[in-house]
């Protein structure tokens, strides 16, 4: 049984005009901060004005320390001038219809139910019979950031993204139903071009038909927020704010890898990978992406390298290490690179929202000598770890597009 309930109060936007200025990317989907504080700039009224508050500032060589004590002052104050905003309103009893089209995939939308998730059903040691089955390991200092921003703002801001099976259809006919009857209440295009709609459900009859819908399934998967869930979690908050999408319905992008040689030159570098992958190089190619998984893309010395993994690589039974990402840091940046903890600074994960021209960018710049392209994980490859009780390898699955921040705020007054 998976538990949806509805947001005691939320903040939303008044219009669409308002949910394009409010909205913005989530503070994890940026690769620097003056990506971020380019974003204030164009758009002073959006969110990451409290979510990322020391980018909040005339000169960003002024910037306060993330997460520090002056920020979370500013995130709090900035969450004050939000509510007290003319271009945002308050609804009690929420739940909401939230569509997302991308422009990749414009024939079909992805369609979720919003609303509150119980901290109770997350599935940890304590509680190993929990129905919300997380896709990683949970960093403390990164849960405990989340936390800090949650008691600053007395808000949830961020909203975890559930992947639910709805194996006979019921959920996504519901949400069409309601969707299809009538037009949204806001909508605000993203910097990719993604089309985010929000339908505000209040009526009763309609909330208690998609609880009920949620209640028959047997497992929701986190697709994307582990540590926004777990800082809820951590407060002994009851409730964290949520999307619950369909498994069908969920996009995946690669989630690719730049990185430093380390001393080991480009043909010893090869050599070595070799003993675990078939290496071909890829003739006259400017760009590579893979097509499929068990290929993975290597660029060095101004040539792209196909590799395949060779048989003993990985074991197939086994769905976490089956995945790319796992090979990867076993085989290359551990094995040959000698950098055995992937939370190491010289790591740089390159998100789905960079293209392959971005990680030849930063190889021919010399800001790094090795960049490593991913298929994106399939859907399957992601429910078979979960359903095997095991954790995802860091930095695997980039969900796209994501769920926006700013276009439902739950209020925890």
């Amino acid at each position: 049984m998976v538990t949806l309930h509805p947001v005691t109060r939320a903040l939303v936007p008044v219009d669409s005009e308002a949910a394009h200025r409010i909205s913005a990317p989530n503070y994890d989907e940026f690769q620097s901060d003056k990506e971020i504080w380019d974003l204030i700039q164009q758009k002073p009224d959006n969110v990451l004005c409290i979510t990322m508050a020391h980018c909040h500032t005339d000169d960003l060589a002024n910037a306060c320390e993330e997460g520090g004590p002056e920020a979370l002052k500013h995130s709090g104050e900035q969450m004050q001038e939000l509510i007290k905003s003319s271009l945002s309103k308050e609804v009690q009893n929420l739940l909401w219809i939230y569509e997302i089209t991308s422009p990749k995939r414009p024939d079909a939308p992805q369609l979720g139910v919003g609303g509150y998730a119980a901290t109770k059903e997350i599935r940890t040691e304590e509680t190993p019979h929990g129905t919300i089955i997380r896709n990683e390991g949970i960093r403390p200092e990164k849960a405990n950031g989340r936390a800090q921003l949650i008691d600053a703002t007395n808000a949830y801001i961020g909203t975890v993204n559930l992947a639910v099976k709805d194996s006979a259809g019921s959920l996504q006919t519901a949400m069409e139903s309601i969707s299809n009857g009538r037009d949204c209440s806001y909508e605000a295009t993203d910097e990719a071009g993604n089309i985010h709609r929000v339908w505000l459900v209040t009526d009763a009859a309609e909330q208690k038909g998609l609880i009920d819908l949620l209640a028959a399934e047997p497992a929701a998967y986190v697709a994307d927020g582990n540590h926004r869930s777990a800082a809820a979690a951590a407060l002994g908050k009851d409730y964290f704010l949520t999307v619950f999408f369909p498994t069908k319905q969920l996009g995946l992008e690669p989630y690719n890898r730049l990185l430093p040689l380390n001393g080991v030159s480009a043909e010893d570098f090869l050599a070595q990978a070799a003993e675990n992958f078939n290496v071909a190089e890829v003739a006259d190619a400017k760009t590579y992406r893979p097509d499929s998984v068990h290929k993975l893309g290597v660029y060095l010395t101004g040539k792209w390298y196909e590799l395949t993994p060779k048989e003993g690589s990985y074991d197939p039974e086994n769905a976490a290490e089956s995945i790319d990402a796992d090979i990867v840091q076993r085989h290359i940046i551990d094995k040959i690179l000698g950098m055995s903890d992937n939370r190491d600074k010289r790591i740089n994960y390159v998100g789905g929202n960079k293209t392959s021209e971005y990680l030849v960018e930063r190889v021919n710049n010399g800001d790094f000598e090795l960049a490593i392209s991913l298929a994106p994980v399939t859907m399957d490859q992601f429910v078979d770890v979960c359903d095997q009780n095991r954790f995802m390898p860091p930095k695997s699955t980039w969900f796209d597009p994501k769920v926006r921040s700013g276009l439902v705020i739950a209020l925890l007054d």
